[in-house]
């Protein structure tokens, strides 16, 4: 593996996440079957994609250097 991502842009991580909140939400009475569970992670991983890509355009426009 020589390729690095954040890990907000990882699948692994988001179905990690949603497997604990899947626990916790049993827990707590309610139930999440598989299909719930997998297109959970898509969205969530849709989301934080997208939250990347906001952040790196603000972080770009609130720059103070410019690009060369």
């Amino acid at each position: 593996m020589t390729e690095e991502k954040n890990w907000y842009a990882s699948r692994t991580v988001w179905g990690g996440i949603v497997a604990i909140l899947a626990s916790v939400a049993h827990l707590a009475g309610y139930t999440l079957e598989a299909d719930d569970q997998l297109g959970l992670v898509d969205g969530l991983s849709t989301l934080a994609g997208a939250a990347g890509g906001i952040l790196a355009l603000y972080g770009r426009v609130r720059a103070r250097h410019r690009l060369v």
